[in-house]
């Protein structure tokens, strides 16, 4: 045994010098980690879809190895409010988010893509049909959607609230009533499945019909649902304008009786007349707080929203779909009847055209009627002007003949407002849109420049050049507080053992380009992106990888 003692010492030496190999390094970035915390230079090294080491990593090796000195080196975007339901099934890429370091799309705004009954997926179909596209629908619950995008491919990871609207449609249709106990119980039913194949709460978007349909009990129960597997509530109030107040105290209301945190969807004052309600609402919020209530809120980052004219229009005129919706605007006396309730401020239903102050300030972005594109990016006020109507049965005719809600941005904030709520402690970032591409199908319509813009917007316009918050509380904002709301493990935060969903960008150009005018142009300055340890972005390039995952709620029963 002497004979060998030499050659294992030398072998154990040799062994000691190696250098430690790691799939990925990231070199001599400035870390933000997505706590708060003031940023600080390190390297950070991937294995397989986890950060294994952050630190000096200058005796290891990487089998890829990135210099991205000077660069920013944060956690992955979590995007709270996305609309990227269809736009991942016609490109997985996800290319407008990607772009701007999103690797987490969350979805369930009121309706979300499951439970759906067969008379919901022949809608979906017939929608599906309208816009020009082909795809299957394979699925009929939530989970079961989530699980498709996953096979099919998506460069990011999803999650998804299930909708109160959703769930209301499956049991009751289109109908204005309420549930009775056999159907309430069955919403119930659905709730508890949808939490259980991974949804993080229920979602609500009670500004339309027929979510708007919906008593505050009903939402309750629902909620009541949610809170068992530690969901939580996420809402589109009742209002977010003229009764903005009673729409806050409902949601506190559900977040108190349901026992469960609540998140209010894209916080704002709508209509000039309510701009200088602020304070008051921030008040009403920090007093729940105080009480013990965990109530926070989203946003995006410009002073116009995006809707249908829909919202335009009485809540009663749109019962039953877009059918009946059309056959009562035909209707002579119903016609006139919801014509004189769009001239008139209303407690029973927010009037967005109302609010816009004029219809110049409401512009036209998405027709499916190939004859009605022509008046894609003109205002309601110069079509109106054109036909020679006035601009609220002109928003008739356009729904009647498109045989869709027709896609409308809506000018109602102060951007002094918006500058204000970045600073709120509780606020995280949504885009409240697709995930587009600026090729293909993307171009037969317009968009909101959030879907390309709103993350960007955040870190050049208020962070680098209006200094609005400091860079590592505007990443704890988009990174670790969503993250934390969601009860979402090991995501959301740069440590080791957690996944490697990085963004690394140039915080001195990072910069969005998309207009009301000419929407559909990416943000530039996002460098790299890794979700789950695979690079989707490379210098500022797709690379067309898709490693996006199902990442599920608290409530979830499966298993990895």
């Amino acid at each position: 045994m002497k004979i060998f003692a030499p050659l294992l010492i030398a072998l154990v030496l040799l062994s000691s010098c190696k250098k430690q190999e790691y799939d990925v390094i990231l070199r001599g970035g400035t870390i933000y980690d997505g706590s708060g915390q003031a940023p600080y230079v390190a390297d950070v090294a991937i294995q397989v879809d986890t950060i294994a080491i952050i630190g000096d990593l200058k005796n290891a090796k990487g089998k890829t190895e990135l210099d991205v000195t000077g660069l920013a080196v944060s956690p992955g975007f979590i995007n709270m409010l996305s609309w990227a339901t269809e736009s991942l099934i016609i490109d997985g890429n996800s290319q407008a988010d990607i772009r701007q370091g999103v690797t987490l799309e969350v979805m369930g705004e009121g309706f979300s893509m499951g439970p759906l009954n067969d008379a919901m997926k022949e809608k979906l179909k017939r929608d599906i049909r309208k816009t020009g596209l082909e795809y299957s629908v394979e699925w009929t619950t939530l989970g079961q959607y989530l699980e498709f995008l996953e096979r099919r491919g998506i460069s990011p990871n999803i999650a998804s609230f299930v909708g109160a609207t959703s769930v209301r449609v499956h049991e009751l249709g289109y109908d204005n009533r309420l549930p009775n106990d056999q159907e309430l119980n069955r919403m119930k039913d659905l709730v508890k499945q949808a939490m259980e194949e991974g949804a993080m709460g229920v979602g609500s978007s009670l500004i339309y019909a027929p979510a708007s349909y919906s008593s505050t009990e009903e939402l309750i129960e629902l909620c009541k649902v949610a809170s068992q597997y530690g969901g939580m509530y996420i809402t589109h109030m009742r209002s977010e304008g003229d009764n903005i107040f009673s729409a806050i105290n409902e949601t506190i209301r559900i977040a108190r009786e349901a026992g469960i945190p609540s998140e209010i969807y894209h916080l704002k004052l709508g209509g000039q007349r309510n701009w200088n309600k602020l304070d008051s609402v921030i008040s009403l919020i920090n007093k729940a707080n105080e009480e013990g209530l965990h109530i926070t809120t989203d946003m995006y980052t410009y002073t116009a929203g995006a809707t249908g004219l829909d919202a335009s229009m009485p809540t009663w005129l749109q019962e039953g779909g877009i059918n009946e919706w059309i056959r009562r605007m035909k209707d002579p006396k119903l016609r006139k009847k919801a014509l004189e309730e769009m001239h008139k401020p209303s407690e029973s239903w927010e009037n967005l055209l109302l609010l816009a102050g004029s219809a110049d300030n409401v512009l036209l972005v998405d027709f499916s009627n190939d004859s009605l594109k022509q008046f894609t990016g003109k205002t309601l006020q110069q079509v109106a002007s054109l036909v020679g109507k006035s601009p609220e049965e002109t928003a008739m005719d356009l729904v009647c003949a498109d045989s869709t809600r027709v896609g409308t941005v809506y000018f109602l904030m102060s951007e002094e407002n918006v500058k204000r709520q970045i600073t709120l402690p509780y606020m995280s970032f949504g885009s409240d849109a697709e995930s587009p591409a600026t090729e293909g199908w993307f171009l037969k319509s317009n968009t909101h420049p959030r879907a390309y813009g709103n993350f960007a917007r955040l870190l050049g316009k208020y962070v680098r050049d209006e200094k609005i918050i400091p860079l590592e509380e505007a990443i704890r904002k988009l990174t670790s507080l969503p993250a934390s709301n969601l009860k979402i493990q090991k995501r959301g935060t740069l440590k080791p053992g957690y996944f490697a969903d990085i963004a690394i960008f140039d915080p001195s150009s990072i910069q969005d380009h998309a207009t009301f005018e000419k929407p559909h142009q990416y943000s530039t300055g996002m460098v790299h992106v890794f979700v789950n340890g695979k690079q989707v972005l490379n210098q500022g390039e797709h690379t067309n990888a898709r490693p996006g995952r199902v990442v599920r709620g608290p409530g979830w029963k499966g298993s990895d």
